[in-house]
């Protein structure tokens, strides 16, 4: 269930950040409107990773489409193996 307060509840900081897990993140509005969300640095981190590998696997994914595939014993040279 998600968590949603408006940002005046950060008056009260320890209690807000006491509602904050790893897998729940507590959703703060301003105005009646979604602004910030606060997240645990795990969570946090976790989502950082995987924003970067699916970054790099776009990047893969386009290179493919733009330059083709190579075969394997050509890719392997290049590595140095």
């Amino acid at each position: 269930m998600l968590t949603i307060k408006p940002v005046t509840e950060l008056r009260n900081y320890n209690k807000v950040l006491r509602e904050v897990t790893e897998d729940q993140p507590v959703f703060l509005t301003k105005n009646g409107h979604g602004r910030f969300a606060i997240v645990d640095i795990r969570a946090y981190e976790r989502l950082r990773a995987e924003l970067e590998l699916m970054s790099a696997l776009a990047e893969g994914e386009e290179s493919v489409r733009k330059d083709g595939w190579i075969p394997m014993d050509a890719a392997m040279e290049q590595l140095g193996n």
